[in-house]
């Protein structure tokens, strides 16, 4: 008797060590993709509205999106219980990252990147859940979001089991990396409507103004007018924040996050870019409208 408590012990504390060391992975991988590619915080800080390169109370929301079609209000993801989503379970968490629907059933609405988040894995969602709970808790009330155009009823049928490609297969897994971090989402043109011209997809021409002044997203297909006759080199600079004479890019891409990336998705991530097909330059907007 005394044997078996001993081996079912010796059992328990195996069990317990194997459960820590995936706990301590699955923060590490979190802590990886919210601080290089998926950059969370870029869009969910308040910002300094003089200099929008600034920002505080990281991930407690409060950026402001002003929009003719919105006037969209970047919310609290902190683990605070009141003004955050403490309160969430992680299936609540993961169902309004990757469909856009809160616990009380509300659509969420632009600009999150649901249809580019619905691509998260399941393993990587779960990493992403575990890096948000492990956030020191801010509490902070933000305004609710105000939308001028019908928001859908959804964005597709519930998300089921979602496998990231192998890393080994460097073009499947560079748009797995890209859609995760939602690159298309803002270098793609747009229809009058608001909507992505996936037609034209990565040709860039959207412009954003801001306390910066004004930016303009680049073309990242091998255009001509895009990346064609760029170095790798030359592309993960870009990616990391400077232009290929050294100046340092304007908001409101994540350069302070994508400069974390790895050098293994960097590579991924370019080898994709490279395999896009060539179009002009905003779609020669979008073939003139």
């Amino acid at each position: 008797m005394h044997a078996r408590r001993i081996v079912f012990f010796l059992l328990l504390i195996a069990r317990c060590g194997l459960a820590s060391a995936d706990d301590s992975a699955l923060l590490v991988r979190g802590k990886y993709l919210m601080e290089s590619v998926v950059a969370c915080a870029n869009c969910h800080s308040t910002r300094d509205p003089k200099d929008e390169g600034r920002f505080s109370k990281s991930l407690a929301g409060g950026r402001v999106f002003d929009e003719p079609p919105f006037r969209a209000v970047a919310p609290n993801i902190t683990p605070d219980l009141e003004t955050g989503i403490g309160k969430w379970t992680d299936e609540q968490i993961g169902k309004a990252i990757r469909e856009g629907v809160r616990p009380d059933g509300t659509v969420i609405g632009p600009p999150m990147p649901i249809s580019f988040y619905r691509n998260i894995s399941d393993a990587d969602l779960a990493a992403i859940i575990a890096d948000l709970r492990a956030q020191p808790a801010v509490k902070h009330v933000v305004e609710a979001s105000t939308y001028h155009i019908p928001l859908p009823p959804n964005y597709g049928p519930p998300v089921g089991n979602v496998r990231a490609p192998s890393s080994r297969d460097s073009i499947r897994y560079g748009k797995y990396l890209a859609d995760i971090g939602h690159c298309m989402e803002c270098h793609t043109p747009r229809s009058k409507q608001g909507q992505l011209v996936t037609t034209y997809l990565g040709a860039g021409g959207q412009v954003f103004n801001g306390a910066w002044g004004t930016s303009v997203s680049r073309n990242l297909t091998p255009d001509e007018t895009g990346l064609k006759n760029w170095t790798d080199a030359q592309i993960a600079t870009a990616i990391r924040g400077n232009d290929r004479s050294g100046i340092h890019y304007k908001p409101p891409m994540a350069y302070d996050w994508y400069k974390n990336i790895s050098s293994t998705d960097m590579s991924a991530l370019i080898s994709y870019l490279r395999s896009l097909k060539p179009q002009p330059f905003g779609g020669q907007q979008k073939a003139s409208n």
